[in-house]
């Protein structure tokens, strides 16, 4: 029956993780395999369950046991109210990067913006952008061929106009004749002394050339979108970028010296400094 299910599923994991988590992973798998939401599983508690859904679910345990993320198990994170195919060559969006989301689109209510999505991964930045603003231009960059091609099926799947390109932001040229009113990134930020600190579901399975930087250039990203930016952003426009919480005044006064102005750090929802937003000066 189904409640013997979940509660071997929960039983089976105790060892490995938090209450909280196996209880967002339960869901997540119901409702993968079964299209169950918790109601569905509460009204079929005592639904005997198909064997190869339980060979599936004897298999996904395995492989948490391996901390191995959820999402790279079912194909699919959960942003911004879609849900995005990640794999192996995509990082796995997260919760807080939906603030930058809010943030261009409370404060951009003009129609027809042009906007670039620098280091795209999944696409979640890019095809949120898309189908949040109204009627925009939107391009997403990304140096991983393999990347691209999620973004693109991403984009195909949730009907979302994204033009994708494939680039490496630390030779880009500045030279060219493209302008936008936006540009955002999520670019990889997290030093490499700082992989002692986080999860092994993280370092064994997410790609770490979009995750990491060098100790003696941690800003190394950051310099390269900024000069970019300074080039392809029209007049009045504006960049938006999610930072590392160890380098807000650092990445503000990267871009003040470049000569952007209303440069300003600004918190996530936990109250960490998260994203920085700046203006090109009008000319």
């Amino acid at each position: 029956m189904l409640k013997d299910v979940i509660t071997h599923f929960k039983r089976e994991l105790a060892p490995y993780y938090p209450k909280g988590e196996i209880e967002g992973m339960k869901l997540a798998v119901l409702d993968n395999l079964l299209h169950y939401s918790q109601v569905d599983m509460i009204l079929h508690a005592n639904d005997e369950v198909p064997d190869f859904i339980i060979n599936k679910i004897n298999d996904i345990i395995e492989r948490l046991k391996h901390h191995e993320p959820i999402q790279y198990i079912l194909g699919d994170a959960y942003f911004y109210g879609y849900h995005f195919k990640v794999t192996r060559d995509t990082l796995i969006p997260r919760p807080e990067t939906e603030g930058l989301i809010d943030m261009i689109v409370d404060e951009n209510s003009d129609s027809d913006l042009t906007v670039l999505d620098i280091g795209t991964g999944s696409g979640c930045i890019a095809i949120s952008l898309s189908l949040a603003l109204k009627f925009p231009i939107v391009y997403a960059s990304d140096i991983s061929q393999a990347a691209l091609a999620v973004a693109q099926e991403n984009a195909k799947r949730l009907k979302s106009r994204v033009k994708f390109l494939q680039s490496d932001i630390l030779s880009a040229d500045t030279d060219g004749n493209e302008r936008f009113d936006i540009i955002v990134s999520n670019p990889p930020y997290i030093c490499e002394e700082e992989r002692g600190e986080m999860d092994k579901n993280v370092l064994g399975y997410e790609p770490s050339t979009a995750l990491f930087v060098p100790d003696d250039n941690p800003l190394l990203f950051y310099k390269a979108i900024c000069r970019y930016a300074k080039h392809a952003l029209k007049p009045g426009g504006r960049l938006y970028l999610e930072i590392n919480s160890r380098f807000p005044k650092e990445t503000c006064m990267l871009l003040q010296d470049a000569g952007f102005c209303n440069v300003s750090a600004e918190n996530d929802y936990c109250g960490r400094p998260r994203f920085v937003k700046a203006i090109k000066p009008s000319e």
